[in-house]
């Protein structure tokens, strides 16, 4: 198993651990030429456990993740649902330590300052109805649009030669990735290509919390200015997370769905999908994305000079 310890709490957090499997090879496969084989062996796969959050003693969420930055996971969450907005507002993240020994270190209450706890109620509604289906697409936009400003006035670009390289740096980066293949990252870089914060989960949205938290908890907050990377494909609620936190280019490996375009266009982000191999498709804010003279887009166009970054497009 690989563990790291938290080093204010002193919990071991496990974020990977040996299965045995059966490993196949078929002689037509990657292996042609070879005789077919079946052996027994060990393969080390990611840690997957239940988190409780408490709000005060009281039940808010429980969510699956990898153990490990759960204080930050937290502040994330509450800080991209709209829970918290200054990290003065959260006085203390602890483990719980009246659980059973089966929960122990997978139960964390936060207690919160100001009329932080009277909005409690009101995001719980929302994230039971986010993970419940119950909530249409228009009826989500409008909710984030309640409490998340636009990020139109954000006139930050990155050149295309520099974004192409986000996905290779955040991979070189990817520990428990390199031990399982089965993890994803979340990294936020600045326009010139640094890579500012990385966080791992077996879920998209605990990464993105989990590097968010980070951030928010050191009073680096709101993220304007930064682009955020992450290595599966971009949902809505990734989009949310990020416009929450102030972020103008969301850019995925993968495919985005079709709310989260929706809301990047809404907002006036620029939303990226299929970042990989030298190539990218832009489908919100292509203002952002700084290009060479002669670059050929996906539409056969080719650019005449490079694109202005003084007015990101809200649509292509």
């Amino acid at each position: 198993m690989v563990i790291s310890r938290d080093v204010k709490s002193g919990r071991r957090e496990v974020r990977s651990a040996r299965r045995r499997v059966l490993r196949l090879d078929s002689p037509g496969g990657s292996s042609s030429g070879r005789r077919a084989t079946n052996r027994s062996n060990l393969d080390r796969v990611t840690v997957e456990e239940p988190l409780e959050i408490r709000i005060a003693g009281r039940s808010f969420v429980v969510t699956m993740r990898t153990p490990g930055d759960d204080e930050n996971l937290a502040a994330g969450l509450l800080a991209t649902e709209g829970l918290v907005n200054f990290p003065s507002e959260i006085v203390r993240i602890a483990p719980c330590r009246d659980v059973d020994e089966e929960a122990e270190g997978n139960v964390l209450d936060v207690h919160l300052s100001g009329d932080a706890p009277f909005r409690w109620a009101r995001v719980k509604r929302r994230l039971i109805s986010s993970s419940s289906c119950g909530v249409c697409g228009k009826e989500s936009i409008d909710q984030v649009r309640r409490h998340c400003d636009p990020v139109t006035a954000d006139l930050t670009t990155v050149p295309f030669e520099t974004l192409v390289g986000f996905p290779e740096k955040l991979r070189l980066r990817q520990s428990t990735f390199e031990k399982t293949g089965g993890i994803h990252a979340a990294g936020l870089f600045n326009r010139r290509g640094r890579l500012l914060g990385i966080a791992e989960d077996v879920g998209r949205h605990n990464a993105v919390d989990k590097l968010l938290g980070s951030f928010f908890r050191a009073g680096r907050w709101p993220l304007r200015g930064r682009i955020l990377l992450v290595s599966g494909r971009s949902s809505f609620e990734i989009v949310q997370k990020a416009l929450a936190a102030g972020v103008p280019i969301v850019a995925a490996v993968s495919a985005p769905s079709s709310l989260a375009v929706d809301l990047a266009v809404e907002a006036g982000m620029t939303l990226v999908g299929f970042l990989r191999e030298g190539r990218a498709n832009v489908y919100s804010g292509t203002g952002r994305i700084e290009r060479r003279e002669g670059q050929v887009d996906v539409a056969g166009r080719r650019t005449r000079r490079r694109a202005s970054a003084k007015r990101p497009m809200k649509s292509t």
